[in-house]
């Protein structure tokens, strides 16, 4: 009887650690998914565009500007704003060192389902108050740390509500998302902007881009950290015109 207890105990046992192997093993797959490391080599394609940029926030940490310079980096979008009241701490210091290194600075938003689009302008626009952006603005629309059981058709609604609203008060918008997100938001209402697609393949040839975030563990002299790396879809002609972000 003893040993048959022990042995019924130690399957009890084995089945607990398997459980927690299989865990471990799910979790460990899914960090690599969400955080880019999991992705594959860098498209060759991506070395057909000239003007090579980043996009940063505080998870960045201290960035050396000057050196992103230095190693191609020719434009950077910053986070800026959450929500309808989250504000990156590191946002006017990383905007006022990359104007200074003669980088090309903008601004992006994370766009929250569950915050007013107009509320979240108004945030943004605080933010950027008094700024001469040499981009458009980017609002960052993902499903990453959203809540899930928000209409698509209300969310899109709301992005577009975020978006009129910068255009009405003199700003240019790009839309920036995933595959996923351009399926599910960007071809049900936002076509109107243009495009900022992260893919770490090539993107189809059907679909008009002009920014495409290709990597998420970019290595730059500058950074101690990866980084998400971006091209932009054209001649440096395209650039000088792209450029700007207040309507003329």
């Amino acid at each position: 009887m003893l040993k048959l207890t022990i042995f019924v105990f130690m399957q009890k046992i084995i089945r607990l650690l398997s459980g927690i192997l299989f865990l471990g093993i799910a979790l460990f797959i899914f960090f690599l998914v969400v955080t880019g490391r999991g992705e594959t080599t860098p498209p060759q394609s991506v070395e057909n565009y000239e003007v090579k940029g980043a996009d940063i926030s505080a998870h960045n940490g201290d960035v050396d500007f000057e050196r992103l310079k230095n190693d191609g980096i020719e434009f950077a979008y910053i986070k800026c704003t959450e929500g309808a009241g989250f504000k990156d701490s590191n946002f006017h210091e990383n905007f006022r060192k990359a104007q200074a290194s003669g980088i090309k600075a903008g601004a992006y938003h994370f766009f929250r389902f569950d915050s007013p689009g107009y509320m979240q302008a108004l945030n943004m626009m605080h933010s950027i108050r008094g700024k001469d952006l040499d981009l458009p603005l980017a609002i960052d629309v993902e499903e990453w740390t959203n809540p899930s059981d928000r209409n698509t058709s209300a969310i899109v609604e709301q992005i577009k509500h975020m978006a009129e609203t910068l255009v009405e008060n003199g700003y240019k918008v790009v839309i920036y998302t995933n595959k996923d997100g351009f399926a599910r938001f960007y071809r049900n209402g936002l076509e109107a902007y243009p495009l900022w697609l992260c893919s770490f393949t090539d993107i189809d040839k059907d679909v008009k881009w002009s920014f495409w975030q290709y990597s998420h563990r970019g290595l730059v002299k500058g950074l101690d950290r990866l980084v998400d790396l971006n091209v932009f879809n054209g001649s440096r002609d395209d650039w000088a015109e792209f450029t700007g972000s207040r309507q003329q």
